[in-house]
């Protein structure tokens, strides 16, 4: 008999406090911050923990107090932490995040160079933990941190295809982290050619791509093997192309106020993986995804938006 696996998802990645301003305007204006969570996977992380599947995450993090809290937080959300490992000579990274009134992505300051998550490495890549996961999601920012986790998610995503596990990939671009342009679309698109569903935003397909069209970009990736691609188109949803279900477009949920666009992408992966999971079919799994991402931009934080498989439930998704 095959042994059931530990877990739904594993996820490698950098957890960063995240510091929110109280008011709108220039962040060096600011008297007071909200102390939250960041980090593209541990968003995602939380995201699926929430609607009831079981998560594994692995990282490195300082015994500041700042790495207490975040570990503590993860814990709380009934992710396996097990595979993070905190050090007293490395510290943990951290971001400031400001305010804005209309609609717009809010001004980011990022303190996160030479973290403890950035000396992540291949042999923080547990084989057999990673494994014992059904599914690996990773993103282009782990990647972008450092040369070293670079090679650990390779590694990761290596592991899982020997294995014969899904994997999806949310390209998710931070280009202040790579060393040029160039360097950054090679490394990211390599990435996504060993990825089965793949979740690129319409802006960063231009730039990964040179497609202009959701259509163009999700055939990009579809002929270096994906066999699912779900173009995010912002407000107004989501195209995706795929092997069982085709081609086709999912309406945005309307909002009636933008607060914070910061997270939108990350809480859409974790409605399409989890649905996608759970043996739904594609078109109700980018609907899942546009829901929850719709949530995400209506509160302060990166995580407050994530609903929990009570409200998604209520909502008939």
């Amino acid at each position: 008999m095959t042994e059931p696996a530990a877990f739904d998802v594993a996820l490698f990645g950098e957890a960063m406090l995240l510091l929110v301003a109280d008011r709108p305007g220039p962040l060096e204006d600011a008297q007071s911050f909200h102390k939250r969570t960041a980090g593209a996977e541990t968003n995602v992380a939380i995201g699926l923990s929430r609607l009831g599947l079981k998560v594994g995450w692995a990282s490195r993090l300082g015994t500041d107090s700042m790495g207490r809290a975040l570990l503590a937080a993860m814990r709380a959300e009934g992710i396996d932490c097990s595979h993070v490992i905190t050090d007293a000579t490395q510290r943990t990274g951290f971001q400031f995040k400001g305010r804005v009134t209309d609609g717009s992505d809010p001004p980011i300051e990022y303190h996160r160079k030479g973290s403890a998550a950035s000396h992540m490495g291949p042999a923080d890549v547990d084989e057999a933990w990673l494994r014992s996961a059904r599914h690996l999601h990773a993103t282009g920012v782990f990647a972008a941190i450092s040369d070293t986790s670079l090679q650990a998610a390779l590694k990761s995503m290596d592991v899982m295809r020997a294995a014969g596990r899904t994997i999806s990939f949310d390209t998710n671009l931070r280009p202040t982290l790579w060393s040029s342009t160039e360097t950054m679309r090679h490394w990211v698109n390599e990435l996504a050619s060993r990825a089965d569903w793949v979740l690129p935003g319409i802006e960063e397909g231009l730039l990964l791509t040179g497609h202009t069209k959701p259509e163009d970009v999700a055939k990009f990736y579809r002929e270096r093997g994906a066999k699912l691609v779900v173009v995010k188109l912002g407000a107004e949803g989501a195209y995706y192309d795929s092997d069982v279900a085709g081609t086709g477009r999912v309406d945005g949920f309307p909002v009636k106020e933008v607060i914070d666009t910061v997270g939108a992408g990350d809480g859409f992966a974790a409605g399409v993986v989890s649905a996608l999971l759970e043996g739904r079919s594609v078109p109700d799994a980018v609907r899942r995804g546009a829901w929850i991402g719709a949530r995400a931009v209506q509160v302060l934080g990166d995580t407050e938006g994530l609903p929990t498989r009570a409200q998604l439930e209520e909502a008939g998704l």
